[in-house]
């Protein structure tokens, strides 16, 4: 009697791909994992490791022009339809202009679209038709005032900021502080709440905090995905949270 044949599945099928470009010191990939579609995955180059603390100047040497082009070269080989650099103060340092300045580095690289959590939350502000907001970020106060004049540079109001003056392991700060970081940064006038640092967990928090302060919450790692998403046409898989609810070609792409 011939044995019976296991069942095999028809396989994995094709996946889109969607390229990140991180700092070195980038710990939350999984996190990044959870706003992803099931048939689309993230493939990932980082930079260079610096030793250094989060301040200005590391967040200036981690948007170095060859550091970044080396690693969206490495992503160019397997064939992605965009590519983020997941990072908020790598790309708001130097202003609306270095922002532009990476993507378009990672675009001629690779030869896709590609754009940076700084401009991807302009573009969730956006297409929330938000022009003020309050920022709550784990940085050191200098770093954050960079956040604030690249906001300034693109016309939106910051009427209220928080911030954790941490410049390292940023991605061992529980939740319960970031709740008390979000919930002091808040104001009436605020139209959203924006939590920088792509290093700084936040996916459970959006939506308890969004029906508890009654308006959006946007997170670094959040924009990024939804943002480079939006590229492959295709929405994040974020229960509950307002930005990912929006259809994903809501608004003309910048």
């Amino acid at each position: 009697m011939a044995a019976l044949q296991t069942p095999i599945p028809e396989g994995p099928g094709i996946h889109r791909v969607l390229g990140v470009v991180n700092p070195y010191d980038m710990a939350l990939d999984r996190e990044m994992w959870r706003w992803m579609p099931a048939t689309t995955s993230l493939v990932v180059a980082r930079t260079p490791h610096h030793p250094m603390v989060v301040d200005e100047l590391m967040a200036a040497r981690i948007g170095d022009d060859a550091e970044i082009r080396a690693a969206a070269r490495s992503l160019s080989a397997v064939d992605p339809e965009a590519v983020v650099y997941a990072c908020t103060s790598g790309s708001f340092v130097h202003g609306r202009q270095g922002a532009g300045r990476i993507s378009a580095t990672i675009a001629e690289e690779t030869g896709v679209p590609a754009l940076t959590t700084s401009e991807a939350l302009l573009e969730a502000l956006d297409a929330l038709d938000v022009t003020s907001l309050a920022i709550a970020t784990p940085y050191v106060e200098r770093l954050t005032r960079r956040l604030e004049d690249f906001l300034a540079e693109d016309g939106k109001d910051v009427v209220a900021c928080a911030g954790l003056g941490r410049d390292r392991l940023i991605w061992h700060v529980p939740y319960a502080v970031t709740a008390d970081l979000v919930r002091r940064a808040d104001r009436p006038e605020a139209e959203v709440v924006f939590v920088a640092c792509t290093n700084l967990p936040t996916y459970d928090l959006i939506a308890p905090l969004e029906e508890e302060l009654g308006k959006p919450v946007l997170t670094a790692n959040q924009v990024t995905l939804w943002a480079g998403l939006r590229r492959l046409g295709l929405t994040p898989e974020g229960p509950g949270q307002r930005l990912c609810a929006l259809p994903s070609r809501a608004v003309e792409l910048r």
